[in-house]
């Protein structure tokens, strides 16, 4: 499968689940996408220690915060931020995980799970570099797409 048939194949995915299956599918991604290394593997000098500690606490709470918690943690982070330009790209990935979570609490927006889905797959692809003309060649990417198709057919 081809990424751009991966990506147009999730997204059908997302469009057709139930609210619950996609709640369900949203919050074990991001609690996935949080609990990786990604975040404990970027350097000090891309966060603060106040946008640490809050990235800290939304990790922490992530199944029990809502939106508005969520929200003040991502404030903090983005404040918080001393990058230039040049963040770890797992951070990034983690951090764009919690604002895609965090947007679809506050809005119920399906495409914010889409995205969600897409950074997960690029975690991965981080992780093994999956090869975009057969893109679930590697089993880490295969697993991952059986589980987000498991979880959002559910």
């Amino acid at each position: 499968m081809r990424y751009d048939e991966c990506e147009a194949t999730i997204r059908e995915l997302v469009d057709a689940a139930d609210g619950d299956a996609l709640h369900a599918f949203g919050l074990a991604t991001v609690t996935r996408l949080l609990a990786a290394d990604l975040v404990d593997e970027a350097g000090a000098d891309d966060l603060d220690e106040d946008a640490r500690a809050a990235l800290t606490a939304a990790r922490e709470q992530i199944a029990t915060a809502g939106a508005t918690e969520l929200r003040g943690y991502l404030d903090r982070v983005d404040e918080g931020i001393l990058a230039d330009g040049d963040m770890d790209p797992g951070l990034l990935i983690a951090l764009s995980a919690l604002e895609h979570w965090t947007s679809y609490l506050e809005e119920h927006r399906r495409g914010e799970l889409h995205e969600l889905a897409l950074r997960s797959v690029e975690e991965v692809d981080y992780r093994v570099s999956a090869a975009l003309d057969d893109f679930l060649a590697t089993p880490e990417m295969a697993a991952e797409y059986a589980r987000i198709t498991k979880s959002l057919t559910a």
